[in-house]
């Protein structure tokens, strides 16, 4: 198994709730949201952090 791919529908939303959380800590004045960057680079990297530890994330 390659933990540098994601499957095609795991990006995506990664993506989308990385910007989802960034987006509504800049909107509530809250930093904690701010740890939205994780998902976001996770997904535009194409990495997956959690597969690396469950090791069920595979390729479609």
């Amino acid at each position: 198994m390659d933990v540098n791919k994601l499957r095609k529908t795991c990006r995506p939303i990664r993506i989308l709730v990385g910007l989802g959380l960034i987006g509504y800590g800049i909107y509530s004045g809250n930093s904690w949201f701010y740890l939205g960057v994780i998902p976001l680079i996770a997904g535009l990297a194409n990495f997956c952090p959690a597969c690396l530890i469950t090791k069920k994330c595979d390729i479609d």
